[in-house]
């Protein structure tokens, strides 16, 4: 996709997108043997969940259907969020990602470290860096100058934020339940 469309495709859209209460992410124009596919990612502070998706979808589909934007001949537009292991390009970005656990690249032969964000702020974010082997957590302040590549971590032991916050998960609960009956 040249520049020029990009540019004029985001022109068009962002406008939309932002109506709906959705930040837009990305644009990408594939070729998919004789058709075009234009995928458009949005995202906002509190995720897009479905409905959102499909409202942002349809007034996408209708704008680029008056004019012409993507040029003759068909195309297929497909609308979706940035997904589970996300790339963070942007503060937004970070901000969405606390308490996230993050995979970090740093600059300059710095390494790699992988943490959780606690907070971000306008020069960088405090980090907790998972403790190894039985070892305690620890804190980390990481400037956004540091940073080469940050991408979201999957996590499928991750605990609920709630739960941390109460100081006991749902088996702590049933485990009182129980004996509270007995």
């Amino acid at each position: 996709m040249s520049t020029t469309q990009s540019e004029r495709l985001r022109e068009l859209l962002e406008p939309l997108v932002s109506s709906q209460g959705l930040d837009l992410e990305e644009i990408a124009v594939e070729s998919v043997g004789r058709k075009r596919v234009l995928r458009v990612v949005v995202d906002s502070d509190d995720g897009a969940d479905l409905d959102a998706v499909a409202d942002v979808s349809r007034a996408l589909s209708a704008k680029l259907d008056e004019t012409d934007a993507m040029g003759a001949g068909e195309f297929t537009l497909e609308v979706g969020t940035p997904g589970a292991e996300r790339e963070l390009t942007e503060h937004r970005h970070y901000v969405r990602a606390i308490e996230r656990l993050v995979r970090f690249q740093l600059v300059e032969g710095g390494g790699e470290v992988v943490a959780r964000i606690l907070t971000v702020d306008d020069e960088g974010m405090d980090l907790e860096v998972p403790g190894v082997k039985g070892r305690k957590a620890t804190a980390r302040r990481l400037a956004f100058a540091d940073v080469d590549k940050a991408r979201v971590q999957v996590e499928f032991n991750r605990r609920d934020k709630q739960d941390k916050q109460d100081g006991h998960d749902e088996r702590d609960e049933q485990d009182m339940t129980e004996e509270e009956e007995a």
